[in-house]
């Protein structure tokens, strides 16, 4: 809880990129309080979000207890896990080897897996008459090249950075049980991976916080 007793306000609406939020919140036991943002009615072009969000994106997070005391109002989901990684002192390494291992994972994640899988589902979805073959097939592929990546790296740790961590956080939520064409058989430490994440009773909750909005 921050020192004053108030929650950090998360701007939410359940997507990946959402639930890694929810996830650190529910890991790290922090009291938040859900502020739905409803994509699907375009809540995110309200200009009172823009002022909080620049590029009209969620998450968003507002610390009550900022640096000095203050309120502090973060956009861009890294970023916010690296902040409440630095204030919490959880699941974020305080040397700088260590760190360093975290950040690159959770930039590639940025990247990498989110761009290339939203691009995937994007265009595997498309309906026939705007069918783009050429489209799924390469962001198929890309995806693929990617989850070999994290099992390779997988293969070596039972986690993304070798301990438990924000980035971990970051790549989980795309990592779908019904892959986007991809034969999850072809990744079997990233599979491992996954049903581990999974168990966590931290994770089963950011998961599934906020899913009665779709609603």
């Amino acid at each position: 809880m921050t020192e004053n007793g108030q929650p950090y306000q998360l701007y939410f609406w359940p997507t990946p990129n959402g639930k890694k939020l929810t996830i650190f919140m529910e890991e790290a036991r922090l009291p938040y309080r859900i502020i739905p943002v409803n994509i699907a009615q375009r809540e995110q072009f309200d200009p009172n979000f823009i002022k909080i969000s620049p590029n009209s994106k969620i998450p968003a997070l507002t610390d009550e207890n900022g640096p000095g005391g203050q309120p502090l109002t973060i956009f861009e989901s890294g970023a916010i896990l690296q902040y409440l990684g630095r204030k919490t002192g959880a699941f974020y390494p305080i040397t700088e080897r260590s760190r360093s291992d975290v950040d690159q994972w959770l930039f590639f994640e940025m990247a990498n897996i989110g761009p290339m899988s939203r691009q995937c589902y994007h265009f595997r979805a498309l309906p026939k008459d705007k069918a783009s073959p050429y489209g799924a097939k390469r962001y198929t592929a890309e995806l693929e090249q990617l989850y070999r990546v994290l099992d390779r790296q997988l293969s070596r740790h039972d986690y993304i950075a070798g301990a438990y961590s924000i980035a971990d956080m970051a790549i989980y939520p795309w990592i779908l049980p019904k892959p986007l064409g991809q034969n999850m058989d072809d990744f079997p430490h990233l599979q491992a991976w996954r049903e581990r994440l999974a168990s966590r009773p931290g994770v089963i909750n950011g998961m599934t916080a906020g899913a009665d909005l779709r609603k």
